[in-house]
């Protein structure tokens, strides 16, 4: 039985479709790669030194990659994280008479789809920490769960756009990529938390063609209206039942945490270590304000602009109850699920404050 998507078929389209990374040398090549090492290797002390979290590295691993190698990496978590729904797809099709080749042929059309999503944002990813890595327990590292994956060319990219300086911006990237690292492995059930709501939201999805049919029509509607700026919406959240829209809720407000956090943390720690700190948050937040008319469209109907205000309203959430309850009184969102804050306490962190601590 065909998958839902054709992963490899989606990871050709996108090789065809990506634009190629920055030209430099073989020893450049190397330079970047053996900096981007070294500075996720410092970042970890400075990020446990600042947050009080204490994590063990060795159980997710650093891998530099190009924009292909991070293309494959998710081809192969968003296997993993859609296989529940994959099976409850292929045992409906199944049960109908030539569900197997409707299934087949959908298969390669959201391939197409996919690979070439995954080929624009392969080139804006500077860096990701994949939690659910690996998809099965490693008998050979029983202890694994997650790495680290930073794109090496897109840094290049982006450092030479801003005119920073490389050294410190490296820096600046692992700070942040580091800090997610730090947040997974040093809160043990952070990563079940995140794959139940995720298996939840996919078990709650609508499979009744004509359901998606009308949930696809009001899609449409509300796509014509986002595009001529009366209203903001993404893909993600169009085809989506109450129930889901719930769910997302909460997966927003924990990304918000954890986006945000690790703002915080890269400010915070920055000043002591990267002398040019101020210059390239300034010019980095010109950047994702930044871009073309396309590149605007197409990151809100992806959801990249609800992203950026994730880090935003994130940071503002850390920092506000850093101020009022200081670090260990903030580490206390890490105590577990019931914790977390709400997508309404990350824009009132009072709120939490008072549920919390009160």
């Amino acid at each position: 039985m065909a998958d839902m998507v054709d992963w490899q078929l989606a990871t050709n389209v996108a090789r065809k479709l990506m634009r190629p990374g920055p030209r430099v040398t073989r020893a450049e090549a190397d330079q970047v790669v053996a900096d981007l090492r070294r500075f996720a290797a410092e970042s970890e002390q400075h990020v446990r030194e600042f947050t009080g979290l204490q994590a063990t590295s060795a159980t997710a691993p650093v891998i530099v990659v190009d924009r292909i190698g991070w293309v494959q990496a998710n081809a192969d978590g968003f296997r993993t994280v859609l296989k529940p729904l994959t099976d409850k797809l292929q045992e409906k099709a199944a049960a109908k008479p030539g569900g197997a080749v409707s299934t087949a042929v959908g298969s390669r059309v959201s391939a197409v789809e996919a690979g070439a999503l995954l080929a624009f944002l392969s080139t804006k990813v500077l860096g990701q920490f994949d939690p659910f890595y690996p998809a099965q327990p490693d008998p050979d590292q029983p202890g694994l769960t997650g790495r680290l994956l930073l794109v090496a060319p897109n840094v290049v990219h982006v450092e030479t756009e801003l005119q920073v300086d490389p050294r410190d911006f490296r820096l600046w990237v692992c700070l942040h990529e580091e800090t997610h690292r730090v947040q997974f492995t040093a809160v043990p059930w952070l990563r079940d938390h995140l794959r139940a709501e995720i298996s939840l939201f996919l078990d709650q999805a609508e499979l009744e063609p004509s359901a998606y049919a009308a949930m696809f029509r009001e899609a449409i509607q509300k796509l014509a209206r986002s595009a001529r700026g009366e209203e903001e919406v993404s893909l993600v959240d169009l085809l989506q039942s109450p129930e889901q829209k719930a769910v997302l809720d909460r997966l927003t407000a924990v990304m918000s945490l954890l986006e945000g956090h690790a703002d915080f943390v890269m400010d915070g720690v920055g000043p002591a270590v990267i002398p040019t700190v101020d210059v390239i948050r300034g010019k980095f937040n010109g950047r994702r304000a930044g871009g073309g008319l396309l590149d605007q469209l197409l990151r809100r109907l992806l959801g990249l602009d609800a992203k950026m205000r994730q880090y935003r309203d994130g940071a503002a959430f850390v920092r506000r109850v850093v101020d009022r309850v200081g670090m260990e009184g903030f580490n206390r969102v890490w105590t577990g699920p019931n914790t977390l804050p709400t997508k309404a306490e990350i824009a009132d962190p009072d709120a939490w404050i008072t549920r919390v601590h009160g």
